[in-house]
This record gives structure tokens, C-alpha cells and sequence, in this order.
């Protein structure tokens, strides 16, 4: 297969992180204007897009990968674990921060996933600390406490219930970034978050069946928003930023894809008129500021010290 040019790799990890931004935005607009039950949502969401992805691996890329995966027990029974705790966990803690709180300060905490993972590694003695590190972790902290505070301790910007389910995003999206990586040796991104998505589904399944859902009661709107969130925020969201790969440095697609919390924020704001005080904005920059010099970083900080240790081959993964 030809390699896509640079110009079409800029086009699709932009194009990728401003859907996967929005449809944190288009979520909340279901819960909020629709009574979209959340756990519905994302059963569907998991079951659907990963059937989509492991479409696309089936007509474009090693279509035996995708029953391959399956053929190892120890493999197995890592991506059911991953499927479990990882996608699952990431999918819904997010998805349910979004409905108790807005899709501007879900995104941004589940953000700060990379310092949560340097904090672990360099308990675990995994890597040593260093100045950059401190930055980064100090800029997450700072960052969160404005965004959730709004300046003022007396009283908290969105929720407790949302910023908790906010925080268990991030602890689900590190734990989610470090069991990946040894799937990731062995097969395509595809495949592993494919699958994981489907195991993930299935699961919930049994604590809000697909089918028990009132379908005559949503609206054309609902339903084309629901088409976005599912096919659009998720399934082509994560194969763009993918295929982005092909083109672009890991760094530059993880620089680029900043964009998705920044379109999280104006949409919500702008979009849906969400309160936003000067000091959210202010833990906005904070948190920016943590991304950028994450993708900036020459050392790449402990997250892609630790993947790449272990596996060259290993490719970042994606899960707003």
C-alpha cells in the first residue's frame, strides 16, 4: 500500500483529534437534551465501532491478525483483561464525567493520564525523574486545581461526582497506555483496540442490554448525533489517527492531537454555553502547557522511555 503523503497524515491526525474533541461535546448533548442513558451509549458505542475497526482490518490491512489474536491463551486472556479494565474502564469513567459534569473538564482531566503514568514508573523505580518530568506533573496538578476550583476553594467549578469520575478517567487511561504495550508487539492497533472495544461491549451488555432502549423515542437529531459519537468520534476518529502514523513522527501526531481537548473546550463552551470561568481558562493553559512539552520533550518523557524499552514497534493508542 502506497504511503500517504505528509500533507494527507497532517489532514488526518487534525481531522481525527477535532472528532474524537467534539464528540465528547455531542455526548453530553445526548445526556443533557435526549435523557440518553449513559451506560446504553457506551455498550453501543464499543459494540459498534469495534466491529467497524475490525472491518477496516479485515479489508485493508492483515485480515488473519483479527482471529490470530485469539489463537494464544496468555494473548487472550491479556486482551480480555485490556478489554476490561482498560477500554471499558477509560470509555465509561469518561463518558459518565461527561454526564454529571461537561465534556470541556472530562476531557481535560482524562488529560492528565501521562503524569499519573510518570508517577507510577518512577515509584515502580521503572525510570528515574527528571526536570522535565517535575514540570509536567507540577503543570497537571496546578492545572486541575484551577480548572476544577475556578480560583475559589469554598466551592468546586463542576461536580464532585463528575471530577471523580474525571480523575478515574485518567488512572483508567494510564493503566490503559502501559497493559497495552506488549499486545502491541504482536499485532496491529486495529486488532487489539478493535477487539477490546467488542470485549467491552459484550460486558456491559449484561448490565444495560443494547436492546432495552426506547428507539421510537429519539429524534432524527438524536439519531445523527448518536451516527457521530459512534461512527465519527470513534471509529474514524481512531483509524485516522492511526493511518496518521504512517506519515508523521509519534511526536508530531501527539503534539497534533492536542487539538482534541481544545475543540472539547470551545464546543462546549461555545456550542453548548457552558459556564467557563478566567481561571478554568487559566487550568486549561496549565494543562496545555503539560501536553505540548510532552511532545516536545526530546527524552519523551517516562511514558515513551518505558514503550519504547519495550517494544520499537509499539504505536500510541487513542480512546476519547
Amino acid at each position: 500500500m502506497k504511503k500517504p503523503s505528509r500533507n494527507t497524515g497532517l489532514f488526518l491526525v487534525i481531522t481525527g483529534s477535532l472528532f474524537w474533541g467534539i464528540c465528547g461535546t455531542v455526548a453530553q448533548k445526548l445526556f443533557q437534551e435526549f435523557s440518553v442513558d449513559v451506560n446504553w451509549l457506551v455498550t453501543m458505542r464499543l459494540l459498534i465501532a469495534g466491529v467497524l475497526l475490525l472491518a477496516v482490518q479485515f479489508f485493508i490491512k492483515d485480515r488473519t491478525q483479527i482471529l490470530g489474536v485469539w489463537k494464544n491463551k496468555r494473548v487472550a486472556i491479556h486482551l480480555i483483561i485490556f478489554g476490561l479494565l482498560g477500554m471499558l474502564a477509560v470509555q465509561y469513567t469518561y463518558m459518565a464525567s461527561i454526564h454529571h459534569g461537561n465534556a470541556a473538564v472530562a476531557t481535560l482531566l482524562q488529560y492528565t493520564a501521562p503524569a499519573m503514568v510518570i508517577i507510577y514508573l518512577v515509584l515502580r523505580k521503572l525510570t528515574t525523574l527528571t526536570k522535565i518530568d517535575i514540570i509536567t506533573v507540577t503543570l497537571a496538578i496546578v492545572g486541575c486545581f484551577f480548572l476544577l476550583t475556578n480560583g475559589s476553594l469554598s466551592q468546586l467549578s463542576v461536580p464532585t461526582i463528575a471530577i471523580i469520575w474525571g480523575i478515574l478517567s485518567g488512572v483508567a487511561l494510564a493503566f490503559y497506555t502501559l497493559y497495552a504495550v506488549p499486545l502491541l508487539k504482536q499485532f496491529d492497533s486495529l486488532v487489539i483496540v478493535g477487539w477490546a472495544m467488542i470485549i467491552g461491549g459484550i460486558a456491559l451488555s449484561f448490565i444495560h442490554p443494547p436492546w432495552k432502549m426506547d428507539y421510537t423515542s429519539l429524534t432524527v437529531e438524536a439519531y445523527l448525533y448518536l451516527i457521530f459519537v459512534i461512527v465519527f468520534g470513534t471509529m474514524i476518529a481512531f483509524w485516522f489517527y492511526i493511518e496518521s502514523l504512517q506519515s508523521l513522527s509519534p511526536k508530531e501526531t501527539s503534539l497534533l492531537s492536542s487539538i482534541e481537548p481544545l475543540a472539547a473546550v470551545l464546543t462546549t463552551v461555545i456550542w453548548l454555553h457552558e459556564p467557563y470561568g478566567f481561571f478554568q481558562w487559566v487550568g486549561t493553559a496549565f494543562i496545555f502547557g503539560m501536553i505540548v512539552l510532552l511532545a516536545f520533550s526530546k527524552k519523551s518523557t517516562a511514558v515513551a522511555s518505558e514503550a519504547k524499552n519495550k517494544s520499537k514497534r509499539t504505536k500510541p493508542l487513542r480512546v476519547s
